[in-house]
C-alpha cells in the first residue's frame, strides 16, 4: 500500500495578493452539531472560503472545537466522564460530521491545546501590564450540596427579563439571547442537586470595558461601513453600546479552562468568552508557527468572521476589546456575517434540549450531502429567522434540484452522448460563429447578468442570494433548451443545432463552477460527467478570463472534447419518505434515544426467543442434545422467557393520545401502589369504549419509552389473525387476580387464559393461534408482528415462537 502524500505546507500571507482570513464561531464540544449551529457558522464560512479560492484568492478558514467551560464540565458529569474524554469524543463526532458535509477547513483545531494557554496568558500579561484589567468582589451562587461555587451554566431558573420569563441559564437566555449572571435568575437552582444555592463572595478579575470604549467605538466606526457588517450584526452591536458597557468578569471558578497565571488567582480559570474567541489564534498557530503573519498583519489580511446572532456581542465588543487592550498590531475583524435563527418544523432546534435535525441524523437519512448543503443555504436566515420542513426540503429538492438543474445538465449531457444520427457521439460539436445566433445571444447576455449578480452577493457574503443566481442560470439553460427545440434542430438545422448544444454544455461547465462552494460533490460528478478534472478546470480567476467567458458561454468546453457518461444526478424524496423522516425526528433526541433502546431491547429478546419449538399438540418437543454439554437453544429460551415479567391488569381508564390518531393512553392497575401509564397502537383495531375497564396482560419490565410525549411504562398483549385484519386482546380469565404472574405459551401450563371467550391454558393458546394467527405485541403505533418488520418478539409461525 502506497503512504498517503504529505499534507500541502501552510499557506502564509503573500505580498500583492488579495490575503483571507475566514473564521467561523467556534462549535462548542458537548454535544453533536444540529444544522441550525451547521448553517450559522461552519457550512456559511466554507461557502465563503471555496468561493475565495475559486477566484485565486489566497484564502485559509480556521476553525475548531470550543472546549474549556462549564458546559464541558456537566457534559462529563453527566456521562460520568473526565472533561478531556468528553472533549476527545466530541471532537472527533464534529470532525466526522463535517468531513460528511464537505466543510474543507484548512485546520480543524481544538482550544484544549497547549497553543491556546501560551497566547491567552501572553495577551492577559499585556492587559495587567497596560492596565485594563481590575480585581473586584462579585457575588457568585454557591451550592451547599455540591460545595463549591456554581458556574454560569450549573445554575438554571427564569430570565428575569419581563418581555420574556422564559426558562434560562446563568449564562444567556437562549429565547431572548440577552446575557445574563446567575445572580440575575428569578428561583435559581443548582443544575446538579436541584437545590436552591446561596450567594457568597468571591474575588476575581475584570476587562475594564468602559475604558476602552473610545478604541472599541471608533473600531466599531470605521469598520462596520468599510467591511459591510450584516444589518443585525450593527443592530446587536448598538445595542450593547447603546446599554452602557460594564466591567466584564474574565475569571471562573472552575477547574476545566486555561489557568489563570496569577498567584491570587491562580486556582482559578480564565472565562470561557474570554478565552474562546483567543482560539482562533491559537488554532491558526497551530496549522503555522509563523501564525503572527496572519494575526499581526492588518495592512495585508482581511478578517471575515461567520456566525449565528447569539455570538455577536462576544466579536464585536470582547474580542475586539480584548485585542486593543494589547496596544499590539492585531488583524481585527474587517467583514462579520451573521444568521438569525434556524427554527424546526413548529419548535427551535436545541443543542440543549436535544431538538431538531443533528449532523449525525442527516446523514442517516441517505439523503446526500449537496441536497443538505443546497436547502441550508438557500434557507439561510440572513435577515430573519427561517424555518425548516420536511415538506419544504422535499419541494426544493424535486423541483428546484431534479427538474430544474438535474434535468438541465442531464438533457444537455444525455444528447451529446447520443450515437451519431441521433447526437454526438460524445464529442462536442463545432459551433462557428455562435454570437450571432439570436436565442442564443440572447441567452448570453442574461447568463453575464447572473454572473456579476452572482459575484456582486458574494463578494457581499449574500450567499443565498449568490446562489439564486448561480440557480437562475439553471432556469434559463432550461427554458432556452426548450425554446430552441433542439431535438428539431438536430435534422432540420443541424448548424444552429451544433451552437445550442456547445452553448448548453458551457452552461453546465459553468454551473458546475458557480455552484461549488454551495454544493462541491456535485460539481465534483459534473465535471466527471463533462471528463474535466475538478483540480485542472474549477476556476473563476479573473486574470484566466473565466470572468469574461461568462459573455460566451459557448467558449468554456472546446470542440471536439469528449465528455464523460452522464447519469442523474438528484433522486426523488417521496412522499413517505418525508413521512418516515418527520417520525423518526420527531421529539427530543431523548425521546429517540429512548425509542431505539426500546426497539432493541424487544428484538433482543425476539433473538433469545427464537428456536423454541411447540408440537402440533401443543406440548413441549425433547431438545436436542447438544455436543460439549453446551446448554440447547430451547432451553435458552425458556430462561429468557422466564424473565418475562407479565402480569394480570386491569384498565382503569382509557383515552385517544392528544397527539396520536393511532395510539390510546391506558391506566393500567398491575398490583402495585399506583397504575401505570401504557400507550398503546389499538385504535384501528379495538373501539374505545371495549378498552374501558377491562383485564389485559401487560408486559411489565420493558424500559419505558415517550411516544408523542407520553411515557408508556409497560406493552399489552393482543392477538392477530394471519392477515392482520383483526386484533384482540387476550384476556387472562375472570378469576385471575390483578398482578397476578403469569407464564407464556405453555411454559408451566397455568394460569388460564382466553382468546374469544374460550378458556385455555397458556400453552394450548399457543397452539391454536399457531394455526389461527399469531400472538404479537402492541407497543407504540406498531404491532409487533412479522408483518411489521420490527420486533418480533412473540409471533408463533412455523410451530416455532420467535
Amino acid at each position: 500500500m502506497a503512504p498517503s502524500p504529505p499534507p500541502p505546507p501552510p499557506k502564509l500571507p503573500i505580498p500583492g495578493r488579495r490575503n483571507i482570513l475566514i473564521t467561523s464561531a467556534l462549535p462548542y464540544v458537548n454535544n453533536v452539531p444540529h444544522l441550525g449551529n451547521i448553517i450559522g457558522c461552519v457550512l456559511s464560512a466554507d461557502v465563503f472560503a471555496r468561493y475565495c479560492r475559486l477566484r485565486g484568492y489566497n484564502a485559509i478558514y480556521i476553525c475548531g472545537t470550543d472546549e474549556y467551560g462549564t458546559a464541558t464540565e456537566t457534559k462529563a458529569m453527566e456521562e460520568k466522564c473526565t472533561p478531556k474524554e468528553i472533549c476527545d469524543k466530541y471532537h472527533a463526532i464534529h470532525n466526522e460530521v463535517y468531513k460528511w458535509f464537505n466543510i474543507k477547513f484548512d485546520k480543524f483545531g481544538r482550544t484544549s491545546s497547549p497553543e491556546q494557554t501560551e497566547i491567552c496568558h501572553a495577551i492577559f500579561h499585556k492587559l495587567m501590564e497596560n492596565n485594563w484589567l481590575t480585581e473586584n468582589t462579585m457575588q457568585q451562587l454557591y451550592c451547599d450540596t455540591c460545595q463549591k461555587f456554581l458556574a454560569d451554566r450549573l445554575v438554571e431558573g427564569t430570565c428575569p427579563n419581563k418581555v420574556c420569563n422564559a426558562s434560562a441559564r446563568g449564562d444567556q437566555c437562549e429565547t431572548c439571547s440577552t446575557l445574563l449572571n446567575p445572580t440575575d435568575l428569578i428561583d435559581p437552582k443548582c443544575k446538579v442537586c436541584k437545590n436552591t444555592p446561596r450567594i457568597r463572595d468571591t474575588d476575581h478579575l475584570f476587562l475594564e470595558l468602559p475604558l476602552l470604549r473610545d478604541k472599541l467605538v471608533n473600531y466599531i466606526n470605521e469598520t462596520s461601513v468599510a467591511g459591510l457588517w450584516s444589518q443585525n450584526a450593527i443592530q446587536a452591536t448598538n445595542a450593547w453600546l447603546k446599554e452602557g458597557l460594564k466591567p466584564r468578569c474574565i475569571t471562573r471558578d472552575l477547574k476545566w479552562g486555561v489557568p489563570v497565571p496569577h498567584e491570587k488567582y491562580k486556582d482559578k480559570v480564565f472565562y470561557v468568552w474570554f478565552d474562546a474567541p483567543i482560539g482562533y489564534v491559537s488554532i491558526t498557530a497551530s496549522y503555522t508557527p509563523e501564525w503572527e503573519k496572519w494575526w499581526k498583519n492588518p495592512d495585508n489580511v482581511e478578517l471575515f468572521q461567520f456566525m449565528g446572532k447569539d455570538n455577536v456581542p462576544f466579536h464585536t465588543i470582547m474580542f475586539p476589546s480584548t485585542l486593543l487592550g494589547t496596544g499590539e498590531k492585531w488583524t481585527m475583524m474587517k467583514t462579520i456575517s451573521v444568521t438569525e435563527y434556524l427554527n424546526y418544523e413548529a419548535g427551535k432546534f436545541s443543542k440543549s434540549k436535544g431538538i431538531g435535525v443533528f449532523g449525525n441524523d442527516a446523514k442517516d437519512t441517505n439523503i446526500p450531502p449537496e441536497v443538505w448543503r443546497y436547502y441550508l443555504l438557500m434557507n439561510r436566515p440572513e435577515a430573519s429567522d427561517t424555518l425548516f420542513t420536511w415538506a419544504d426540503l422535499q419541494a426544493k429538492l424535486n423541483s428546484e434540484l431534479l427538474n430544474n438543474l438535474g434535468n438541465f445538465i442531464n438533457r444537455v449531457l444525455s444528447f451529446v452522448a447520443k450515437p451519431a444520427g441521433a447526437g454526438y457521439d460524445s464529442v462536442v460539436p463545432d459551433a462557428p460563429n455562435a454570437g450571432t445566433h439570436t436565442l442564443t445571444k440572447t441567452l448570453a447576455e442574461k447568463t453575464s447578468k447572473w454572473v456579476e449578480q452572482y459575484l456582486d452577493a458574494m463578494e457581499k457574503v449574500k450567499l443565498k442570494q449568490g446562489l439564486k443566481s448561480a440557480m437562475g442560470i439553471s432556469s434559463d439553460g432550461n427554458a432556452y433548451l426548450q425554446e430552441s427545440q433542439f431535438w428539431k434542430l438536430y435534422k432540420e438545422d443541424p448548424t444552429s443545432c451544433a451552437i445550442v448544444m456547445k452553448t448548453s454544455v458551457g452552461l453546465v461547465y459553468l454551473l458546475a463552477c458557480l455552484l461549488e462552494p454551495f454544493m462541491p460533490s456535485f460539481s465534483e460528478e459534473v465535471l466527471r460527467q463533462l471528463n474535466l478534472s475538478t483540480e485542472e478546470n474549477l476556476s473563476l480567476s479573473e486574470e484566466k478570463g473565466e470572468i469574461a467567458k461568462a459573455k460566451t458561454p459557448w467558449d468554456f468546453v472546446p470542440a471536439g472534447h469528449k465528455i464523460g457518461k452522464p447519469a442523474p444526478l438528484f433522486k426523488e424524496l417521496k412522499d413517505e419518505d418525508v413521512a418516515l423522516h418527520r417520525e423518526n425526528y420527531a421529539g427530543s433526541q431523548a425521546e429517540r434515544s429512548s425509542k431505539a433502546a426500546a426497539d432493541a431491547e424487544a428484538n433482543k429478546v425476539a433473538n433469545k426467543l427464537k428456536g423454541t419449538k411447540l408440537s402440533e399438540g401443543g406440548t413441549k418437543k425433547e431438545p436436542k442434545k447438544q455436543s460439549g454439554g453446551s446448554k440447547s437453544k430451547t432451553a435458552e429460551a425458556d430462561i429468557t422467557v422466564a424473565k418475562l415479567d407479565i402480569r394480570v391488569g386491569l384498565i382503569r381508564k382509557a383515552e385517544k393520545h392528544p397527539d396520536a390518531d393511532s395510539l390510546y393512553v391506558e391506566e393500567i392497575d398491575v398490583g402495585e401502589d399506583a397504575p401505570r401509564t401504557v400507550v398503546s397502537g389499538l385504535v384501528k383495531f379495538i373501539p374505545l369504549e371495549e378498552m374501558q375497564n377491562r383485564k389485559v396482560c401487560v408486559l411489565c419490565n420493558l424500559k419505558p419509552v415517550a411516544m408523542r410525549g407520553i411515557k408508556s411504562h409497560a406493552m399489552v398483549l393482543a392477538a392477530s389473525n394471519v392477515d392482520h385484519t383483526k386484533v384482540e386482546l387476550v384476556e387472562p380469565p375472570e378469576s385471575a387476580a390483578v398482578g397476578e404472574r403469569v407464564t407464556f405459551a405453555g411454559y408451566s401450563g397455568e394460569p388460564e387464559a382466553s382468546l374469544s371467550g374460550k378458556s385455555k391454558t397458556w400453552e394450548k393458546l399457543a397452539a391454536e393461534l399457531h394455526s389461527n394467527g399469531e400472538l404479537v405485541a402492541c407497543y407504540r403505533d406498531v404491532p409487533f408482528t412479522t408483518s411489521a418488520g420490527v420486533c418480533k418478539v412473540k409471533t408463533i409461525a412455523n410451530g416455532e415462537i420467535r
